[in-house]
């Protein structure tokens, strides 16, 4: 036993070390407000559950280990949030989309030889209750896996996608027309971009349109390629400018006048002037007007500008260290100043051992936020996130300095059917590695600044190949349809889920 837990002991403190010298000044407690180093210490209060709901068994945010052990994790936990109506399928991909009584179920990358991939699935929302597959987009980008590019313009009635494949993909880019009916999306370029002999100059694993509908806005992640591809005439899509916003990008946000975009850098936002873009310059140029680094959480995903009170505000999600939801003021976009910081108790770093051993046999992303959405633009009051293996959770956010949740929904593992998921990125792609690696260096940290007992972190669950699947990975925006919430979770597919209790709508 004793030569067991040394070296344990000497795995965290190798991965500890790399992080040394970045780290070695930060201190234990610091102004979340102002220094690069500190880390947020306290989590958004808990949600008062009422009748009908069956509570979370551990702290904020966790889905114990006794509790996948025993299978206990393998049925739903909720508070003020039910199921309403499932399709499950074949599983979800990482991001869907929604407009009037339809989701667009994200695919994943092809996983069989005998076979294409599963194309994106289109489902039928008209009674939530029984929500309905009716067809499936089969074009060759839609079959390459959409990662997180999948988005619908509402204004325009548009849905459009990138073929990504594995993490980057080159070329592919389809758009259809959802606005007559939307149940049979209609393809729009048949020719460049969805054809593989006609590629876009594009790379992409994220994307999404200008607030005007006429942009779609492709980043490619590694390199930090962003290229504005022109879709004012969709049937010919062309790209009228490609950049580099820095090593590397992510998602973004997009201000409602369409000249501003917060694009997510490995641990931050880059602030760029696209105005030149959105006029359509003969020769456009996008310059850097600002930017927000932290140590806090990395990979940053998104941003969602809104307006509070007649100020600019932005909600900016990190998937992985645990960073949660930055809340930021925006007013400046030279000095932009963070308000707040979303976490659920499960994300501190007093909390990083429990993380590390729930997390340690399930996939590289653990207990971490990716797509977030609010219920509206202006003055939201809510906010609704895939909290990866949290689940979704909801929170009241009319008080950016005192914001609370005030419901969730996990739904249960899967273990059962682990391998017959073929959309599920988590069940494929995501079974290769268990070991939680986007959350290692919180961690780490943790270990490293004495929060935790850095040989804690390795427990019973804990191994380096394939995953138990005794949560699901929820990492699709939660899409606000009156008192409901329709989302996607990775591997029970598609969620209609229902407020209860009088916890919302908000007044």
């Amino acid at each position: 036993m004793g030569s067991h837990r040394s070296h344990r002991g000497r795995r965290v403190a190798a991965l500890a070390g790399v992080l040394a010298v970045w780290l070695v000044a930060a201190p234990a407690v610091a102004d979340p407000v102002t220094d690069f180093l500190s880390v947020q210490r306290t989590a958004v209060d808990r949600a008062e559950c009422g009748p009908g709901s069956d509570q979370e068994s551990g702290i904020q945010g966790q889905v114990p280990l006794a509790d996948r052990r025993s299978g206990r994790s393998q049925e739903p936990h909720s508070c003020n949030l039910g199921l309403v109506g499932q399709l499950q399928g074949q599983g979800a991909g990482i991001v869907s989309a929604a407009y009037g009584n339809c989701v667009y179920v994200g695919s994943n990358i092809p996983t069989r030889l005998d076979r294409p991939g599963p194309g994106v699935q289109v489902v039928d929302v008209s009674d939530p209750a029984r929500p309905r597959h009716t067809g499936t987009l089969i074009e060759p980008p839609m079959q390459a896996g959409t990662w997180e590019s999948l988005k619908v313009d509402p204004g325009r009635g548009l849905l459009a996608g990138t073929g990504v494949g594995l993490l980057t993909g080159i070329g592919g880019f389809s758009i259809y027309d959802v606005s007559q009916d939307c149940t049979r999306p209609r393809l729009l370029n048949p020719g460049t971009g969805t054809q593989l002999s006609l590629p876009l100059p594009i790379t992409t694993h994220e994307g999404g349109f200008s607030p005007d509908g006429r942009t779609y806005w492709a980043a490619g992640t590694a390199g930090g390629q962003l290229s504005a591809v022109d879709v004012s005439n969709p049937a010919e899509p062309r790209v009228v400018w490609t950049g580099l916003t820095g090593v590397s990008n992510h998602g973004f946000g997009i201000t409602p006048d369409g000249n501003r975009m917060y694009i997510s850098t490995l641990a931050g936002i880059t602030v760029l002037d696209i105005s030149a873009v959105q006029r359509r310059d003969l020769f456009p140029v996008v310059p850097h007007v600002g930017r927000r680094l932290w140590s806090d959480g990395q990979l940053t995903q998104h941003t969602i500008p809104v307006t509070v009170d007649g100020a600019p505000v932005i909600f900016t999600v990190d998937e992985g260290g645990s960073g949660g939801v930055k809340v930021i003021d925006s007013s400046d976009d030279a000095n932009l100043r963070l308000i707040n910081t979303i976490k659920l108790e499960v994300n501190l770093p007093q909390n990083m051992d429990v993380w590390a051993q729930d997390n340690g046999g399930n996939g590289a992303f653990g207990y971490d936020a990716h797509y977030c959405s609010v219920d509206r633009p202006v003055d939201p009051t809510a906010l609704a996130c895939g909290w990866i293996q949290s689940g979704i959770r909801v929170f009241d956010v009319r008080d950016l300095h005192d914001i609370k949740e005030i419901a969730y929904f996990v739904p249960p593992g899967q273990p059962d059917k682990a391998g017959r998921l073929e959309n599920s990125t988590h069940a494929t792609l995501g079974s290769i590695v268990g070991l939680p690696l986007i959350g290692s260096i919180a961690v780490a940290r943790a270990a490293l600044e004495g929060d935790i007992n850095g040989a804690d972190a390795v427990g019973p669950g804990t191994r380096p190949i394939g995953i138990d699947m005794s949560s699901d990975w929820c990492m699709s925006p939660p899409e606000f349809r009156g008192d409901q919430l329709w989302v996607t979770c990775m591997d029970n597919g598609f969620l209609a889920l229902q407020f209860r209790n009088g916890v919302y709508p908000l007044t």
